[in-house]
């Protein structure tokens, strides 16, 4: 009974210890064994691990791809047009070892804000190049742009252990004391492509008049000729004819002359006529010989 009361104890003992000298790896993480603080091994293989009771102690960190949203920032591109630029970015843990002794106990938030100042000076250095303009960074060229923002803060964030797997820019935006003035510019360019617009359709629309008016003017003046030529043409016979018909019958033709002026002289409504009953015009009302033909 005695021997039984003293067994259970150390067997309670052990059973602790052995318990607590196994740990899980999960398929999700990396752990570190540490022995005050210095590292005695590296599980990053999923499954059951082992480490001395007491003595040694286990960190994990996350093996997934994890998020960092960046704070706000201003930049300022070659055009001197100020932006308010935001991102995020895409890493996970590459090393282990190497991020414990970058960022110590601080984990992953310590490494965060490393990164984070990683990730806003390289946004200004690239953003802020040379050849960089706001309306770069506005168009479909900033995934050119993001790529090398990713490129140099990746260079940059393996000293922390880190990868970086994505920079994104989520917003670019004008600061709101630059906005109305922004906006004026864009109005004023805005309307100066409508002038110039304007102005094209304007000479267009005058050169089609112009032409219009020549084609109008040529028609009119070929017309004219024509009918000129026509109306020559007509008068000549009819004038032929009528030199036919005098030369027939002289006296006929006469006779038939007076009459057109009778007809066109004593219509209805004309202004009345003094003449004498000897008068000329008269003379075949006069003559017996004239009016028996």
């Amino acid at each position: 009974m005695r021997k039984t009361t003293y067994l259970l104890p150390v067997f309670v003992i052990l059973l602790v210890g052995v318990l607590s000298s196994i740990f899980v790896v999960d398929e999700r993480e990396k752990a570190l064994v540490l022995q005050f603080g210095q590292i005695k091994a590296v599980k990053e293989e999923p499954g059951l691990a082992f480490k001395i009771p007491v003595i040694q102690e286990v960190v994990r960190y996350d093996d997934r791809i994890l998020s960092l949203d960046t704070e706000t920032i201003e930049v300022t591109p070659s055009d001197d047009r100020r932006l308010r630029v935001d991102a995020f970015a895409r890493y996970r843990i590459a090393d282990v070892v190497q991020f414990r002794q970058a960022v110590g106990v601080g984990g992953v938030r310590t490494a965060e804000d490393r990164l984070s100042s990683i990730l806003n000076a390289q946004i200004r250095e690239v953003l802020g190049a040379d050849q960089v303009t706001s309306d770069t960074i506005l168009s479909k060229d900033r995934g050119a742009l993001m790529v090398r923002i990713r490129d140099q803060a990746r260079a940059e964030a393996t000293s922390l252990g880190l990868e970086v797997v994505d920079v994104r820019l989520k917003q670019t935006n004008l600061p709101p004391r630059n906005l109305e003035s922004t906006f004026a510019r864009m109005r004023a360019e805005r309307e100066r492509e409508a002038a110039d617009e304007i102005a094209r359709g304007n000479e267009a629309a005058q050169r089609v008049r112009a032409l219009a008016d020549r084609t109008v003017v040529e028609t009119l003046s070929e017309a004219d000729k024509e009918a000129n030529v026509i109306r020559g043409e007509a008068d000549a016979q009819r004038n032929a004819i009528f030199a036919d018909a005098y030369g027939a019958d002289a006296e006929f033709f006469a006779f038939y002359r007076s009459l057109q002026a009778y007809e066109k002289a004593l219509k209805a409504g004309n202004s009345t006529m003094v003449m004498t009953p000897d008068s000329q015009f008269f003379e075949y009302f006069k003559n017996e010989n004239a009016a028996a033909r």
